[in-house]
């Protein structure tokens, strides 16, 4: 089935927050970067590090930005960023497109999908605006649609959102590839007919091709 529409995820696949000691006060090291990587970047599973009265918010804290601030901000702190003004401090440095590194092959796998006109769609779980982290990069006229969760009241795997950004590329899910790096989240799109590719969540440094690999094995 030839692809005519690719759908991409944004974090772990297109651009990676990458905390490092320096992100964090001098009495937290690159272990606990760690621990704090893996609570804020988590794409699916329940919010069981949290109070009861804030755990039944996790899994709406990408279709809202208010509550994606007050149950982040909360995993914070219960993380280990306890001081006053930590957890308000490291939640902000999450949203800055600073935070975010891009992977060393988006823009060519980007311009690759640009000169064989194939239309490409940001498919992302996030309760902020992404467009910010590309145009830091000047890449964010290779992109054509943004689908974001906070404002399509869906996240993945949920079949709405994948069928969302199908409609607005034009393209039919048999037609269409989603590259993601979650089995669970990403691959939600096999449902409704998409191609899946999943890709390795690595720090930048060690994961130079991995969306042009992808892209080549459906001869893009």
């Amino acid at each position: 089935m030839s692809i005519q529409g690719v759908l991409i995820d944004f974090s772990g696949t297109l651009f990676r927050l990458e905390i490092n000691e320096s992100w964090l006060a001098d009495k937290h090291g690159a272990e606990q970067a760690q621990h704090l990587m893996r609570v804020l970047t988590a794409p699916v599973g329940p919010g069981t590090h949290l109070p009861p009265e804030l755990a039944k918010h996790w899994d709406q804290r990408d279709l809202d930005p208010e509550t994606h601030q007050l149950v982040y901000t909360e995993s914070l702190r219960v993380a280990g960023l306890s001081e006053p003004g930590e957890a308000e401090d490291g939640y902000r440095r999450m949203l800055d497109p600073a935070s975010w590194q891009i992977y060393p092959d988006v823009r060519a796998a980007l311009e690759r999908l640009r000169d064989k006109h194939i239309p490409v769609a940001v498919v992302s779980n996030i309760a902020w605006d992404v467009r910010t982290s590309f145009d830091r990069f000047g890449i964010t006229n290779l992109v054509t649609e943004f689908v974001l969760s906070f404002q399509e009241g869906s996240v993945k795997p949920q079949e709405k959102i994948f069928r969302v950004a199908c409609d607005r590329l034009g393209v039919p899910p048999e037609h269409t590839l989603m590259i993601g790096d979650s089995p669970e989240a990403d691959g939600g799109a096999a449902a409704l007919g998409c191609q899946v590719e999943i890709v390795e969540p690595l720090p930048t440094t060690e994961r130079p091709d991995a969306l042009l690999t992808a892209l080549a094995r459906h001869d893009l």
